[in-house]
């Protein structure tokens, strides 16, 4: 069966396969990615690697560390932070890039590490801008990132694969950003969500690789695992004027890694002229299997703006800017829109003028580099010029760090790619998002506006799903101890997006000496203070779509596996939440079909049910039967069952480190 270019990636970066297994999406597999990059929660990851035993990295040059979150921030406490996260890169010849150098997704671009072809991971939910150059990148969570270090691996499921096809031309005036904003507005009913989308259609090669990475880098507010370009003349052309760059700036700022011919590790002509020849074999191939295909025309896509608080709605700049909806803070900061093409666009603005009284318009540039190249261009004087507030190269506001935050009754327009209520400040405020030249337009105007004519047109896009293709009933190894059957009552939970406030309340979360039986005793508190009555020890949970949504905490994992649940069936799963489940040897697994017909059969009367139906699981066979029906599931691989064996990704690191 043909691949998609996630799966030939995935595939080259996977280790452990059976021999002739081709990797599809829904396989657990083992994966050794190119890189990892962590950036001020290296400080975090730190001590998970020392508690699992390790004292070396496995492979030193896997590694990158970039201070880039909390660089404003010139306290005792937090230098002595970023000093002791450089020594230990020091300690362990880790490749570490320090406060002031840019946001770590921009020099990991930069500088090389997100190579076409190549698989790299971080542990930052942004890693998905890699994909603006053809790399597949997607997020990790620290336990994972404290595995690599250690082993050189972690483990991934492929997600589901959707194809969107861009085709058109963009307007003048309209960016890279307006796409996304337009994806995420127009297919705003989770059409990707949990997904890896790939982008295709000869819309493609009229958008810049800083468009693409926008583009890219937005996925995950879209609801993306991951989002990728294909790599074509244009990639070429890019990565051949890095190369030119770094090697007329010479080797100053490039940690370790050189070989003493006085070449970049990475950008260099041996390595662009190796991936011009192998390029096309992580082409995706022509009768690959998406579960979606989605269009989009980009000659209808016009200006938009998300918001207010989420990326979900949208309202074209037409529209908008006649509500003259007042503004008191403008940014451009932040990994998704603060590259070279964005300060210019922004510059070109505000040419002559100057910021509205009353509002406060923030800059930060992506990287050194980036401001480097503004000021030669004269654009980064242009924006100062007009009032623009200078920010050192870095996350800052967009994470709601250092200086100018919004404050409560304030509305800000924004660059970036989060709106999220009270992410950039107060809760009591309003965050739009919008493309730089709108918020620069914004800023000058002192509400939410941008020049020219538009006239609102329709925006022409649609989604075809797809069914897959039967197939041949499996047959797969099942490794010693790992269960080849599971049977127990299905226990039913019907909310959707059900999170993980309410499976474990946040009041418990830094109660560090609680025990495994006291989670056990409050778990699912918030969603039915009955339900540790109600379930019995190996008992099957069945959930609705988006389970474990919310926060990162992993005791949402633990206390159901603490509480005796054998494990969960859900129409969909949180893919962090499915990460920190398996992390802790506590599996999960999406059976979407179960969870309709649950629903449809049982209604949601009752927050917990038992539905005296047993559900009989053959591992072997990838099959669940509940009732009469059978449901297929997607292989538990060696990986997943490693894990469980283990009791999780810490033990397994130890088995690992001491074999």
């Amino acid at each position: 069966m043909a691949q998609t270019m996630v799966e030939k990636i995935a595939q080259r970066y996977a280790v452990g396969l059976e021999e002739g297994q081709e990797v599809r999406s829904g396989d657990y597999i083992s994966i050794q990615p190119a890189y990892v990059m962590t950036h001020d929660n290296t400080g975090a990851v730190i001590p998970k690697f020392r508690s699992i035993g390790a004292n070396k990295m496995a492979n030193p040059r896997q590694p990158v560390y970039t201070l880039d979150h909390n660089v404003q921030d010139k306290s005792e406490k937090n230098l002595d932070k970023y000093k002791k996260i450089e020594t230990f890169a020091e300690e362990m010849g880790v490749d570490f890039y320090p406060a002031g150098r840019g946001i770590g997704h921009q020099i990991m671009c930069e500088e090389g590490y997100a190579w076409p072809g190549t698989m790299v991971v971080a542990s930052d939910s942004h890693s998905n801008m890699y994909g603006g150059l053809g790399c597949l990148g997607t997020p990790i969570v620290r336990t994972d990132a404290a595995a690599i270090w250690a082993t050189g691996r972690t483990w991934w499921q492929v997600p589901p694969i959707v194809k969107v096809e861009l085709t058109g031309e963009l307007n003048p005036g309209v960016t890279g950003k307006d796409v996304i904003i337009t994806l995420c507005g127009f297919f705003n009913q989770d059409e990707v969500l949990n997904c890896a989308v790939e982008f295709v259609g000869d819309g493609i090669r009229f958008l810049s690789i800083d468009q693409r990475l926008t583009i890219a880098n937005m996925t995950t507010e879209w609801g993306a695992l991951a989002g990728v370009f294909p790599v074509d003349d244009l990639t070429f052309s890019w990565l051949s004027q890095r190369i030119s760059f770094v090697e007329s700036r010479g080797l100053a700022g490039v940690p370790s890694d050189t070989d003493g011919s006085g070449k970049h590790p990475r950008l260099n002509q041996a390595n662009l002229q190796k991936l011009q020849q192998e390029y096309r074999t992580f082409r995706a191939e022509e009768k690959a299997f998406y579960v979606k295909e989605l269009l989009l025309d980009l000659s209808t896509v016009q200006p938009h703006i998300s918001g207010p608080n989420t990326v979900k709605d949208m309202t074209s700049i037409g529209v908008i800017r006649n509500r003259k909806i007042k503004i008191q803070k403008a940014y451009l900061v932040s990994c998704v829109n603060s590259r070279v093409e964005d300060l210019s666009e922004a510059a070109a603005m505000v040419k002559g003028k100057k910021v509205a009284d009353g509002v406060e318009f923030y800059i930060a540039a992506a990287s050194s580099e980036v401001e480097q190249e503004s000021r030669k261009r004269g654009d980064w004087k242009t924006l100062l010029d007009a009032g623009a507030i200078e920010l050192p190269p870095g996350c800052g506001p967009c994470i709601g760090l250092g200086m100018g935050l919004l404050q409560d009754g304030e509305v800000g327009i924004s660059a970036t790619n989060r709106n999220f209520k009270g992410r950039m400040g107060s809760r009591n405020a309003a965050a739009y998002l919008a493309s730089p030249g709108v918020v620069a337009a914004s800023a000058i105007a002192g509400f939410i506006d941008y020049p020219g004519d538009w006239p609102g047109t329709e925006t022409n896009g649609m989604m075809k799903e797809k069914m897959m293709p039967a197939e041949a009933e499996s047959d797969i190894r099942v490794i010693p101890g790992f269960p080849e059957t599971l049977q127990g009552e299905i226990v039913f939970c019907h909310q959707d997006n059900l999170n993980t406030d309410g499976i474990y309340p946040g009041k418990y979360t830094y109660l560090d000496d609680f025990t495994a039986q006291q989670q056990a005793e409050v778990v699912m508190e918030n969603y039915d203070p009955q339900f540790r009555n109600i379930v019995k020890k190996g008992d099957i949970l069945a959930g609705g779509f988006n389970f474990g949504t919310g926060s990162s905490r992993e005791q949402a994992a633990t206390a159901l596996k603490y509480r005796g649940i054998a494990l969960v069936l859900a129409g969909s799963l949180n893919e962090t939440y499915k990460r920190n489940a398996l992390n802790n040897g506590f599996l999960v697994i999406e059976v979407p079909e179960l969870s309709r017909e649950l629903k449809d059969r049982f209604g949601n009367e009752k927050l917990t049910l038992r539905t005296g139906i047993t559900a009989h699981i053959d591992f072997r066979k990838c099959l669940l039967l509940a009732g009469e029906k059978k449901y297929r599931i997607s292989p538990i691989g060696i990986a997943a069952q490693e894990l469980i064996v283990s009791e999780g990704l810490e033990n397994w690191v130890k088995n690992q480190i001491n074999l």
